[in-house]
């Protein structure tokens, strides 16, 4: 299947190959055509699987007629949980209308001055994107009109009830026409997802695109185990000093402080770090992005919510410094490597307090996690929460052939190890 024959405007579709794309993905070749036919859409798309396109595409059809009402405000409104989200689908927005003539976007987010923003408010637009807690401040002094809006998309809902936003976007919601298309787009859509859907939509068509357990193939997932706090900082220093570690690393923490302090203590230690997370101001997290984008910084120590949205193709490495006490996290987390095909690596710390969160990760991705050591990095008191050590189910990394010599880093020290091999102390697997 092609663009051209999801019957999308030439110009988007001239877009979409300016920018190297020709085929949609499962999502988007399911979206799009359910969105141009007026359906309300429920979406269950994993990270990384195209889903921004499936909602900005119909969307960019239906701008390319003329309105149905004039006057100021959206025609379009997309609701984000993220600062970085509402900005990457601004960017997306902007990268497919970009052959389309007199297209009017903007961004309503917090930690940015409000003059521009209520100034943006007061003009005709016909794609607003925005997070719920500031278009709410606009929303109480009165200062917006979605008297002409056609459609609402509610991009990653899950994130927005995990964040506390539901009743925000149900009041945001209620202020618009009640012929409105709406599409929501989820990891799941089960629980508050569904009764969420069933209060906004009206007799919406059910997309699920391929769980996200069965996501990932092209990324390495393996497990080290650590004895404390401690081990831990000595062994991902190690981990990002080897040749394996050539390009970019993002390192999940669990605290915003955790990040500073772990962001810091990389710095110092003569990595290029910086951190990133919820307490930062939208121009310190925009120039964050932009050094990692240019690759000035090449570790970015994040929080969740912080991380959500960020798509850096030179991403080579995810760790979980932190263990996500939510396992559909884990997913979200290791989609930030392997991008657009590229293979990545995914390496995740646990100590003894970990049992229960490593478990339900486990069981939620539908496989074991494999176990590999560092040698001279052991832990003296490795769990075992699963009755033995994880069978390998990932593609092999970096000296991971059978009788392959170990992996060695930049000073020498001896590489990674599966502990499934139990041939020799330094071998590899």
């Amino acid at each position: 299947m092609s663009f051209d024959s999801l019957n999308l405007n030439p110009a988007l579709v001239q877009a979409l190959a300016a920018a190297g794309y020709t085929e949609p993905t499962p999502v988007q070749a399911q979206a799009i055509p359910a969105a141009l036919t007026g359906f309300d859409l429920m979406v269950s798309a994993p990270t990384g699987t195209g889903k921004t396109a499936a909602f900005v595409l119909p969307a960019l059809q239906r701008l390319a007629l003329a309105p149905v009402k004039n006057g100021r405000g959206p025609r379009v409104l997309v609701l984000t949980p993220t600062r970085e989200l509402a900005v990457q689908v601004t960017d997306a927005v902007d990268k497919y209308c970009k052959f389309l003539r007199h297209m009017r976007t903007g961004t309503i987010l917090g930690g940015m001055p409000y003059p521009k923003q209520r100034r943006l408010l007061e003009q005709s637009l016909d794609v607003l994107v925005a997070t719920p807690g500031r278009l709410i401040d606009f929303i109480d002094q009165g200062k917006v009109d979605f008297s002409r809006l056609e459609l609402l998309v509610l991009d990653e809902a899950d994130r927005m009830l995990d964040m506390g936003f539901i009743e925000p976007v149900k009041r945001i919601a209620a202020k618009t026409p009640g012929n409105r298309q709406t599409m929501l787009f989820s990891a799941t859509l089960d629980g508050n997802i569904a009764k969420l859907g069933r209060e906004l939509l009206r007799d919406p068509k059910l997309i699920a695109v391929t769980a996200p357990k069965e996501q990932h193939e092209n990324i390495l997932q393996r497990l080290h185990y650590v004895d404390d706090g401690s081990h831990k900082h000595r062994l991902l220093d190690h981990v990002l000093r080897s040749e394996e570690c050539n390009a970019q690393s993002i390192v999940f923490t669990a605290t915003k402080h955790g990040a500073d302090r772990l962001a810091d203590k990389l710095f110092h230690a003569g990595h290029e770090a910086a951190a990133l997370h919820g307490n930062m101001n939208q121009s310190q997290r925009n120039r964050t992005l932009a050094r990692l984008r240019s690759g000035a910084v090449k570790v970015l120590v994040a929080t969740d919510v912080a991380a959500r949205g960020i798509d850096v193709a030179s991403i080579s490495h995810v760790f979980n410094y932190d263990l996500p006490k939510v396992a559909e996290d884990y997913v979200h987390r290791i989609g930030r490597t392997g991008r657009a095909g590229a293979t990545g690596t995914a390496i995740s710390f646990a100590s003894s307090e970990d049992v229960r969160q490593l478990k339900q990760i486990e069981h939620y991705i539908g496989r074991t996690i494999e176990r590999w050591s560092v040698p001279g990095f052991e832990a003296k008191n490795p769990i075992r929460s699963d009755g033995g050590s994880g069978k390998r189910t990932g593609r092999p990394g970096p000296g991971a052939r059978r009788g392959a010599p170990p992996a060695r880093d930049a000073r020498g020290r001896g590489g990674f190890r599966s502990d499934n091999n139990r041939r020799s102390a330094g071998g590899s697997r």
